[in-house]
């Protein structure tokens, strides 16, 4: 599918650099370069070049990339200017391609054309998106394996297998009379049992890679004074929240993204949770319970001079289903050591904010609760919408299981399985999510 259209766009962040790119890709770029450039194109070769207006007047010196199609990243000619990394100088040139007939790219517009010329799926082109919002380490390793193809592999492995199953079982449809026997003796059953096992084992891995991309919502929530914002600055290795002696200090919520040994995790300290007669610190307490609705997990902070009956207050208040942790602070004030226990759902961390005591195992516990099972090898970024087509795909199987008496809807929920599956990868997907997709792209990628 080779765009006829030319689009160009500035592929570099905004500001000053020292070198900014601007992008082109169409069809018939070298006739296009003509107007750019005095000296010809040679493909997958730097050229130092001046880069001219429509009068000849030098606009800048650079290097010129051309990559002919199809071997470029979107599949059709693909130009590259290498110019000075100046806003003005980066206007000048994309102002000069759109002179030649290009037009403003939109946001991800490189990478929808690269999967649309089959250059790569959508995981992948997700997997751009991903790497360069990735903000640890780990994700961006994950992230480029999804870029690398690794989730799309195991996708198309479960494909492939409910594909078998399905040409199987309609090659079954057309001799009823030999039905029973055709399918056990192609061990159908077995078949679709291996299929689900797999598809159980990608979910879960699925869930890890959304978890490094989308991150994990931590509120921090307690009495006033407990020692909330001095255990996010010790979370986060830096002072991020004041910390006074004072009750009632932290009036609105502090937000911070910190990297806990790879997993992005948004933690948000919020205001003392009392009963108060001071307008701005109710508002602050009110924004407080709002966050806590939104959250994935609560570290509910208390410390020696908590009483019982005013922690009972405030998990009373939680929703249910929140996971949560409570965490009793302040044991450097205390014979306590750095401790963690578990009574059925009841998950407790003895800690020093102050010292540094108890905040691995802490640390340990955000993970276990949050779900987070770190495998090192064969990680890969993910989306909400990967593990809802996995759900789909998982609840169709089932029902397939439960209907091996009536092939006909059988083969139907296979059907519907297989298309679940294949939106993953962008095999059966409609436009609309393929624009809400590529809008949140970069302009430029």
């Amino acid at each position: 599918m080779i765009h006829r259209d030319v689009i160009a766009a500035i592929s570099t962040a905004p500001g000053r650099g020292g070198i900014g790119v601007v992008r082109v890709s169409g069809s018939g770029l070298e006739t296009f370069a003509k107007g750019l450039t005095p000296r010809p194109l040679e493909a997958r070769r730097a050229i130092l070049t001046p880069f001219l207006s429509a009068s000849g007047q030098v606009l800048d010196e650079g290097l010129v990339l051309f990559f002919a199609a199809p071997n470029s990243y979107t599949g059709e000619d693909v130009l590259e200017l290498h110019g000075h990394g100046g806003p003005v100088v980066m206007r000048l040139l994309l102002q000069r391609c759109q002179e030649l007939g290009a037009r403003l790219a939109r946001p991800g517009e490189f990478t929808e054309r690269a999967y649309l010329n089959g250059r790569m799926d959508l995981t992948q082109a997700e997997g751009v998106a991903d790497l360069i919002d990735a903000s640890t380490a780990l994700a961006a390793r994950a992230a480029l394996s999804s870029l690398q193809g690794q989730f799309s592999a195991l996708i198309q492995q479960l494909t492939d297998k409910v594909m078998k199953l399905r040409v199987l079982l309609e090659a079954t449809l057309d001799f009823p009379e030999e039905e029973v026997t055709f399918l056990t003796a192609a061990r159908a059953g077995e078949q679709l049992a291996a299929i689900r096992a797999q598809l159980d084992a990608t979910l879960a891995a699925t869930r890890q890679g959304s978890m490094l991309r989308d991150g994990i919502q931590v509120v921090l929530v307690g009495a006033p004074n407990v020692g909330k914002s001095s255990l996010l600055n010790a979370l986060a290795g830096e002072d991020i929240a004041i910390v006074t002696d004072i009750p009632g200090t932290t009036r609105d919520a502090i937000r911070e993204q910190i990297d806990l040994d790879g997993i992005p995790v948004h933690i948000i300290d919020t205001a003392g949770l009392r009963e108060s007669i001071d307008t701005v610190e109710r508002i602050g307490i009110s924004r407080t319970w709002a966050m806590i609705e939104r959250a994935d997990l609560a570290l509910l902070i208390s410390d020696g001079a908590t009483a019982p009956d005013e922690v009972q207050t405030i998990v009373d208040r939680l929703p249910r289903g929140l996971a949560r942790i409570h965490v009793i602070n302040k044991i450097d004030l205390s014979a306590h050591e750095g401790a963690r226990a578990t009574r059925g759902a009841e998950e407790t961390v003895w800690v020093s904010a102050k010292t540094g005591e108890g905040l691995p195992l802490l640390k340990q516990a955000i993970w276990d609760r949050a779900g987070w099972h770190p495998s090192g090898e064969g990680l890969f970024s993910a989306r909400a919408r990967h593990i809802e087509a996995l759900q789909r795909a998982q609840n169709h199987l089932a029902t397939a299981a439960g209907l091996t008496d009536r092939l006909e809807l059988y083969a139907e929920e296979l059907r519907l399985a297989h298309d679940a599956l294949g939106s993953i990868t962008g095999a059966c997907t409609p436009d609309e999510l393929l624009g809400e997709i590529f809008s949140k792209f970069c302009i430029g990628k």
